[in-house]
């Protein structure tokens, strides 16, 4: 499963993409405003040279028409711009139009199979089932993800399953168990993915140990 980072920081981004595991990232309007910057198109560009991999950027438009007037020049930013295109019957029918044209997408804000199932028939590229937000409202969002893998597959859909609203770490293991193809997750998180106490007192005890043979040979000599 690949590694997403949901985020428009900058920052962020310049140091995920150090890590050497990030595949890609996600944006959306919110994210993008908690940068701060209200020049998008720069940004995006500049995510773009930072991230080798897909870069999604999403439509506000309402209408399918403003999408798709949106989505075209969107995807003239960088080669590896997804346009994100919210999951309503006027995002299918963007969406549609977009595959058509070979401009690859992410259709987001997907809460049950059946949305993904539609999604899938208008050729979406990604298809990002929310795992979180499913959760907060009592139901099993893994459970969907699964759902949506085992259609994928039994009727051989070209489209990606892309667990997004990820709140912790273990949402990234279930995602990984569910058959998720990518995952995308907050920087924060993914910081988090790297802690474990025990390898934390691991590399302590090496260290120290390290240190006494140094300290030991010194004395030898």
């Amino acid at each position: 499963m690949q590694l997403f980072v949901d985020t428009a920081n900058l920052d962020e981004i310049r140091e995920a993409a150090e890590m050497g595991v990030i595949s890609g990232v996600t944006t959306n309007p919110t994210l993008l405003a908690k940068n701060g910057s209200g020049d998008v198109e720069s940004v995006i560009k500049e995510i773009c040279q930072l991230v080798p991999g897909s870069v999604s950027m999403e439509c506000v438009s309402e209408d399918a028409k403003g999408m798709v007037t949106e989505g075209r020049k969107f995807a003239q930013w960088g080669e590896n711009v997804y346009v994100k295109v919210p999951f309503t019957v006027e995002g299918v029918k963007a969406t549609r139009v977009f595959t058509d044209e070979g401009i690859r997408t992410n259709v987001t804000l997907v809460f049950s199979a059946n949305q993904a199932l539609l999604a899938a028939n208008a050729g979406a590229t990604y298809i990002s089932s929310f795992v979180g937000r499913v959760d907060d409202i009592g139901y099993d969002g893994i459970n969907i993800i699964e759902q949506i893998v085992s259609l994928r597959d039994m009727h051989d859909f070209d489209s990606h399953v892309l667990a997004a609203s990820i709140r912790h770490p273990l949402h990234v293991v279930q995602s990984a168990e569910a058959g998720a193809d990518i995952a995308t997750i907050p920087f924060k998180v993914l910081k988090q993915m790297y802690y474990h106490p025990l390898t934390e007192k691991g590399v302590a005890a090496f260290k120290a140990d390290w240190e006494k043979l140094q300290g030991s040979c010194a004395t030898t000599v």
